[in-house]
C-alpha cells in the first residue's frame, strides 16, 4: 500500500531530519510510529500526504502510495490522489470553523462525489451523534478531534494518516475512538499510520515502530486490544 525508498529530509539549513528511511506498510495494517519529540515523526506523516516534499533522490520515487510514486505528480494529480485515497487526523485539528460539524464531516464525501449519508453516521460513530449543527466554536477540544477523526474516516480512504489522534481525549474516549479506528482500517482494508507519545494507543496497533536519529525499525507489541 505503501512503500518508503530512502526517504530524506533536510531542513533549509540544510540538517537533515530524516535520513534514507525504507519501510513498506501494507494494506489492512495498523502501525504507530513512535520516537523522541523533534526526531521527525510528524514530518514523516506530511510527507507521505504531500504536504511536504523530500529531498531530491536519485532513481525511484522515496514515495510510492498504492503504486503511485508521489514524485511523479503534479500538484493537481497529488491533491486528487489525497483527496480520494486518503484521510489524515491532524494534531490541530483542522475542523473549518465557519462549517457544521455534519458539514465538516461531510466535506470529504463532497469532494469525491459520493452520497453524504455516512456524515451522519460518522458522528454518531464517535460520540457526537444529534450535533450536526452545532458549530466547532461549541465544541471541546476532545470532541474537535472526534470531529477530525470521523472527517477522516468518512469516505473509507485507503491510508489514513493521525498524528497524536488521541492527545486531547480522556483514556476511555481515547480507547473508544481507537476500537473504531482500528474496526473501520479492518472492515475496509485500509492501512493506517499513526504517530503517538502513548504507548497503550500503541499497544491497540498490530505493529510498533520506533522512528530514532539512526532510521525506523520494528518493535516488539504486546497487542493488548482484544475484539
Amino acid at each position: 500500500m505503501l512503500e518508503l525508498r530512502n526517504l530524506s529530509k533536510s531542513y533549509a539549513s540544510g540538517r537533515p531530519v530524516l535520513s534514507n528511511l525504507s519501510w513498506n506498510f501494507k494494506a489492512g495494517e495498523f502501525v504507530s510510529i513512535m520516537g523522541d519529540s523533534g526526531v521527525g515523526k510528524s514530518t514523516l506523516l506530511n510527507l507521505i500526504a504531500g504536504l511536504d516534499t523530500p529531498d531530491a533522490a536519485p532513481g525511484d520515487s522515496p514515495i510510492v502510495v498504492d503504486g503511485v510514486p508521489m514524485s511523479g505528480l503534479d500538484d493537481d494529480a497529488a491533491t486528487k490522489l489525497r483527496r480520494a485515497r486518503m484521510g489524515f487526523i491532524f494534531q490541530a485539528f483542522h475542523v473549518l470553523p465557519h462549517l457544521t460539524l455534519l458539514q465538516n464531516v461531510a466535506l470529504p464525501l463532497l469532494l469525491n462525489g459520493l452520497p453524504t449519508e455516512r456524515a451522519a453516521e460518522m458522528l454518531e460513530a464517535v460520540g457526537l451523534g444529534g450535533r450536526g449543527g452545532d458549530f466547532p466554536h461549541q465544541l471541546s477540544g476532545g470532541e474537535m478531534q472526534r470531529v477530525a477523526i470521523a472527517r477522516a474516516l468518512v469516505h473509507r480512504p485507503a491510508l489514513v494518516l493521525a498524528d497524536e489522534p488521541t492527545g486531547n481525549l480522556d483514556p476511555d474516549t481515547a480507547h473508544s475512538i481507537l476500537t473504531l479506528l482500528r474496526r473501520e482500517i479492518k472492515a475496509t482494508g485500509a492501512c493506517a499510520i499513526m504517530v503517538t507519545h502513548s504507548q497503550h494507543a500503541a499497544e491497540m496497533t498490530d505493529k510498533i515502530l520506533q522512528l530514532s536519529k539512526t532510521g525506523i525499525q520494528e518493535t516488539t507489541n504486546v497487542n493488548t486490544f482484544k475484539q
